[in-house]
């Protein structure tokens, strides 16, 4: 039942002006990749392969650490009206689409009411000097609608009583290594129902999942052995965080925690302290439970209120025995009385079925406009530090990183930062990997200590055994060598002052011998650090290796450069190669020194045609064949631009048979044919 794919992801096709559901954005700047709507939900439920839903770490990382956490989670704003309990939920137990109820946020049918995005990286096609870190998400849902914008016939949300309110989401995460672990959501709430809302409490629903999808793949076919029914969850008082995590961490798959927990609240007057919060669980979609009678799901606004303004004290069940699909709720409140905005009450009938986000009048031409509440959270994963049960010594990474979270609301969003990453350029050649870098972090001034304190470049690549947690290998260490910190080796070494694709470069490095063509295995990155400020505790700090990741196929440049005739490798191909996967999509040939532009024709001995394909080298990414397409979308590929890979798998995607196989290259820059010929031998 689960597994049932949510509306919100087709609803565009019930009509072209519906409600334009942004489900596609998720956070991929640090460690932590988690998917981000525009109505007031969190994840994607595990139904987009490729997609993290609250995924940590993020790639590049050892499979044991490539740990999903949560399948949807969910905004719930609480209050009383009128002496009525009323509850707007993002999401509850058990629904799968608005028709069923429980899905209250909508957004507009305006094409453009989407996910904005800002960044702090002065080179990203994002950047705004109103970002607040290096990938901010923005924007606006509201509680108002009683059916879905846009769809014909409308589609209505069951029992939806709404308070009237408008929600205001940014959502900020950074690459620093001691801030990649937590992604910070703001929340800005209005009141234009024209009535007070009082008693406000404001949360986060989560169906927590840990599971690792490489040792139980919810995506394979049958489900990979994944299992909703094995997870566990806890509050620390301390820190004021829910907390869950896999009951006995899938034989090592999955150690790992995810945390919930809130920040700090603000209003129209600045800080606002007085607050409690309230943690509640209970198992998913069970209304009432002979086992866990304490611990039961809330089935409407009167009992999910309840739940939000009262915290049950009582044994929480903290064993492996009581391992189940636990829910978790974390709220905030009482945050007092949210008066009502400053609205226009043409836009709506009294039921606000009409409204859509852009027309509330909420930006402060008058006193009443003034009225909101902030809440701030922040979600948060850290790796299990030790073995054994849950305890605070096993959950030393996940409070530090929460830490962190909490430090970085304190300081208004102001960070120590490392220099940035340079400008990186790979071009791959025969059994080489080039890479070209600008100097651009040398010049950076730290915005905490007002200092330029550049330090060094590293050059990492992929990890160079099949063993081991880290999945890079420091390539070369240089740092400056005017100051008595580090090695001092200088940067003469790599200085090369060149121009490419009319950019400038300052330095270069080339990784010699290494296998042209073998599918995943080379990546790299170079980072620049700082020199760290000892004065006040703070080590050296590195920008990130994914901020300018980018996998390489070495291999042969093309046949303009290298004047050799086109080539088959391995040729023969014997039974399977070495970089193969397990079905018969995944082998894998290459044919190499081919023209920038060219057509490629496979034939028979007896002359049938076998396949054909075309081969553009400025464009060329690999995506025609499985063993080549990059596990996650959006990794920058680089490939050498001579040589295309093919998957033995014919135009009538049948696996070709053993034989002697003939092809013909035509250069379509000139109209020159090669022709060779290969053997496969399975």
């Amino acid at each position: 039942m689960r597994e049932a794919f949510c509306i919100i992801f087709l609803l565009a096709v019930v009509k072209p002006t519906a409600a334009i559901d942004d489900y596609w954005h998720y956070t991929d700047v640090g460690a932590l990749g988690m998917t981000i709507t525009n109505f007031g939900v969190l994840g994607q439920g595990y139904n987009i392969e490729g997609q993290p839903s609250c995924w940590y770490k993020m790639p590049p990382a050892a499979e044991t650490e490539q740990i999903e956490h949560l399948s949807y989670g969910g905004l719930w704003v609480g209050g009383i009206k009128n002496s009525m309990s009323y509850v707007s939920t993002g999401i509850v137990d058990g629904v799968f689409e608005y028709s069923e109820g429980g899905w209250e946020f909508t957004n507009s049918a305006d094409p453009g009411d989407t996910i904005k995005i800002r960044s702090t990286f002065r080179d990203s096609p994002y950047y705004s000097p109103d970002a607040v870190s290096q990938l901010d998400f923005v924007c606006d849902f509201t509680d108002s609608n009683l059916a879905v914008p846009g769809t014909s016939p409308p589609v209505f949300i069951p029992e939806h009583y709404p308070m009237g309110i408008n929600v205001h989401l940014e959502t900020y995460a950074w690459n620093y290594s001691y801030a990649e672990a937590f992604v910070i959501l703001n929340y800005t709430i209005r009141n234009y129902s024209g009535e007070p809302i009082d008693s406000v409490h404001i949360g986060l629903w989560i169906d927590e999942s840990p599971a690792n999808m490489n040792y139980t793949d919810k995506y394979a076919p049958g489900g990979g052995g994944f299992t909703w029914y094995d997870n566990l969850v806890s509050y620390d008082p301390i820190r004021r965080m829910s907390y869950a995590f896999d009951a006995d961490g899938d034989d090592g798959w999955t150690k790992s925690y995810l945390g919930i927990r809130p920040l700090g609240v603000e209003n129209q007057d600045g800080a606002v302290n007085d607050w409690e919060v309230f943690h509640r669980q209970w198992v998913w979609n069970r209304a009432t439970s002979l086992e866990y009678p304490d611990f039961v799901m809330p089935t409407d606004d009167g009992q999910r209120f309840e739940n939000m303004s009262s915290q049950y004290i009582g044994i929480i069940p903290d064993s492996v025995s009581d391992a189940d699909s636990w829910m978790v709720l974390n709220c905030v409140g009482s945050l007092g009385t949210l008066e009502p905005c400053d609205w226009d009450a043409d836009t709506t009938d009294g039921d606000f079925p009409n409204f859509e986000a852009g027309d509330i009048d909420c930006d402060g031409d008058s006193l009443f406009d003034e009225y909101h509440l902030t809440v701030v959270y922040a979600v948060i994963c850290g790796l299990w530090a030790t073995g054994g049960d849950d305890s605070e010594a096993r959950r030393e990474n996940l409070n530090l990183n929460a830490e962190w979270a909490m430090t970085t609301y304190l300081n208004d969003y102001q960070l120590p930062e490392p220099p940035p990453s340079p400008a990186l350029k790979i071009i791959p050649g025969e059994s080489r990997v080039d890479l070209y870098w600008n100097n651009s972090p040398e010049s950076f001034i730290d915005p905490i200590s007002g200092a330029a304190d550049f330090e060094g470049y590293r050059i990492y690549g992929a990890r160079k055994t099949y063993y081991g947690e880290d999945p890079f290998t420091l390539l070369l260490e240089l740092d400056r060598d005017d100051d008595n910190i580090g090695f001092n080796t200088g940067f003469s070494m790599v200085e090369y002052d060149t121009i490419i694709e009319g950019f400038q470069y300052d330095y270069h490095f080339a990784d010699i011998g290494v296998p042209n063509g073998w599918p995943g295995r080379l990546m790299y990155s170079v980072t620049a650090f700082d020199q760290g400020d000892p004065q006040n505790n703070l080590e050296s700090l590195e920008s990130a290796v994914n901020e300018n990741l980018v996998y390489a196929y070495a291999g042969a440049r093309t046949a303009e450069e290298t004047g050799r005739k086109v080539s088959v490798y391995p040729n023969p191909y014997r039974g399977r190669a070495a970089w193969d996967g397990f079905s018969e999509t995944e082998r894998l040939i290459y044919f190499q020194n081919l023209p920038s532009d060219c057509e490629v024709r496979i034939f028979t001995l007896a002359g049938d045609l076998v396949d054909k394909f075309e081969h553009h080298a400025s464009t060329y990414d690999g995506s025609d064949v499985a063993s080549l397409a990059p596990s996650l979308s959006g990794m920058q590929v680089e490939f050498s631009g001579g040589q295309h890979g093919w998957d033995l798998i014919t135009m009538h995607q049948e696996a070709i048979a053993s034989g002697l196989y003939l092809f013909t290259v035509k250069d379509l820059n000139n109209g020159e044919v090669q022709v060779g010929k290969f053997l496969i031998i399975k």
